[in-house]
């Protein structure tokens, strides 16, 4: 899409309009497309590579400028390249129908290679291909949320698969080494936060090589550093406990 603007004589080409109403008035700002996605997710940090101009609209594809008065009024500031970010984290993106379908396929793979990658058969041990997450997502009819991150929607699709596969975050192993004097007491505390204790030893220290959730970790963490006054540690052996080949689906 290619669009003049006769106020400054600009024409903006490759543009992604993103929109938002305050006050009653409709604000709306020209960025390139597939750059506005990267400043929402952190991946692109540079605000030039986003914006098309550090201009705010009434209307793009007319080139009509928003007043000072009504951005005051609408923001608390004049400042247009601060606007521009309010409008950019929070306003809607306008795109056309097939725009919004590749958008949301695309986020769908995105999601499926995210649960894919942290999740196993906890009978196997073994990891489930993206193609295999993609059809069971199917069978349950999830629906993408185009404002969400696929890392929450990822966790938001192993909470309901649980309830119709065998599908579990794969563990963490971790090793902690606690002094004696705090360890047994320790051990208690930790002991919900553990799904398997692998090995146990206890001389001068205690030693455990256990797996765990990988959300409890920082708990684990805290814990251990609160209780033993950093006098204990923590060692992560492996991020996921997983056995080799995929999973399949008979």
């Amino acid at each position: 899409m290619s669009i003049f603007t006769p106020t400054n004589q600009i024409r903006l080409t490759n543009v992604a309009v993103v929109r938002a109403r305050r006050g009653g008035k409709r604000f709306e700002i020209a960025c390139y497309r597939n750059k506005v996605m990267g400043w929402r997710s952190g991946a692109e940090k540079d605000l030039d590579e986003v914006l098309q101009t550090h201009t705010v609209f009434v209307n793009v594809s007319k080139g009509q400028v928003a007043r000072k008065e009504d951005l005051v009024r609408a923001f608390g500031t004049d400042d247009q390249t601060e606007i521009c970010k309010m409008i950019l984290s929070k306003g809607e993106l306008q795109v056309s129908d097939k725009e919004r379908q590749t958008q949301l396929e695309q986020m769908f793979r995105d999601i499926a290679t995210i649960v894919a990658d942290k999740c196993v058969n906890p009978e196997t041990k073994r990891p489930y291909t993206v193609i295999l997450i993609e059809r069971a997502m199917k069978d349950i009819h999830y629906s993408v949320k185009p404002n969400k991150s696929t890392k929450q929607q990822a966790l938001e699709v192993i909470r309901q698969l649980k309830e119709t596969m065998q599908i579990e975050r794969a563990h963490m192993r971790l090793r902690f080494i606690l002094p004696a004097k705090e360890g047994k007491k320790l051990k208690e505390k930790l002991k919900p936060l553990i799904k398997v204790i692998e090995n146990e030893d206890f001389h001068d220290q205690l030693e455990i090589v256990c797996l765990i959730d990988p959300g409890c970790f920082r708990e684990i963490d805290e814990l251990i550093r609160c209780e033993t006054k950093g006098k204990g540690t923590l060692e992560v052996l492996s991020l996921k406990d997983v056995e080799e080949g995929d999973e399949k689906l008979e």
